[in-house]
């Protein structure tokens, strides 16, 4: 690997979510702000949605750390389940004890019902969080909002965070799940990096790694981010590729063709191609012929059509 090339103590750009990594851009930080103020006394339901790879996992996972043992957390990662099966998974990320053979929805409700209860006497919150929760059907989102019926006369006991793709937004307006849409205290768009923000996460994760020097050059930034689209996940796997190619090639900076490489081997062809295209000017005497080719196109137009409005 090119970590020792480059004065690293580990990957700087891996895709695995690891903490000491994290980085919060402005985007994040509003987005976590948004969380923290849903989940206040009163809130019932918060939305997180954003594109693939925006880093909704990486505002989750802080607003995890933020909270303590006070706080019982029932997080599903797969969302695609029937109304038993997702009381039967919030029963068993509670740790609430039942008899499979005779789980049925009543049975599991009332159970996740006394275990809110009982952490409402102890002073708990009890939080579920659902990622991908766009591939929740509408039916199990109405068991939601009846779980979240349960409230005192000023809060909730049970607090719901939905994350997923825009498409969620698009689900929640249907006219069956309107009374759930109006049960959404806190809701935030998480929008991909900027320029700017890329420069910072770059430098950031550099600097984590162990590298304090500058090794990718601003072009090769820019180029980054125009690959990317400003995309997180995208970011890392284009910037470990190219930081692969420039050590193949012995180039302690990384240029614009090594990021374009990068994005050769990592992007799809259509989107490698489209950036490509739509990236390079068209060379200076090719203006002149476009102008001649567009006058010569003009005249034989004039000469075929003049004698058809002359008649």
């Amino acid at each position: 690997m090119y970590t020792g090339f480059f004065g690293l103590t580990s990957p700087p750009f891996s895709i695995a979510p690891n903490p000491d990594f994290m980085y919060l851009g402005t985007r994040h930080t509003e987005a976590l702000a948004h969380l923290r103020y849903g989940l206040g006394d009163a809130g019932g339901f918060v939305l997180l949605t954003g594109e693939v790879g925006t880093g909704k996992t990486t505002v989750s996972r802080s607003l995890l750390q933020e909270l303590d043992s006070n706080t019982d957390i029932a997080f599903i990662l797969n969302p695609t389940l029937s109304e038993l099966e997702l009381l039967a998974a919030i029963c068993d990320e509670l740790r609430i004890r039942y008899k499979k053979a005779d789980a049925s929805l009543k049975l599991l409700g009332d159970k996740i019902t006394q275990r809110l209860q009982k952490n409402h006497q102890a002073g708990k919150k009890t939080i579920l969080i659902i990622d991908e929760a766009q591939h929740l059907q509408p039916a199990v989102l109405e068991q939601l909002r009846l779980l979240t019926n349960l409230e005192t006369n000023t809060k909730k006991l049970l607090q719901v965070i939905l994350i997923g793709q825009p498409e969620l937004q698009q689900l929640l307006q249907r006219n069956d799940l309107r009374q759930l849409a109006q049960r959404i205290t806190a809701r935030y768009h998480l929008l991909p990096l900027d320029l700017n923000e890329v420069q910072h996460y770059l430098k950031y994760r550099l600097q984590v790694a162990g590298c304090s020097r500058p090794v990718f050059s601003q072009k090769a930034v820019a180029a980054l981010y125009q690959h990317s689209g400003g995309i997180p996940r995208l970011l890392n796997l284009l910037a470990d590729r190219a930081m692969l190619a420039a050590y193949s090639q012995q180039m302690p900076i990384v240029e614009t063709a090594q990021v374009q490489r990068a994005a050769t081997e990592v992007l799809p062809l259509s989107q490698s191609a489209g950036h490509t295209a739509a990236r390079l000017p068209l060379p200076g005497w090719l203006w002149p012929l476009l102008a001649c080719t567009g006058i010569v196109v003009g005249f034989l137009l004039a000469m075929v059509l003049l004698p058809v409005f002359k008649g």
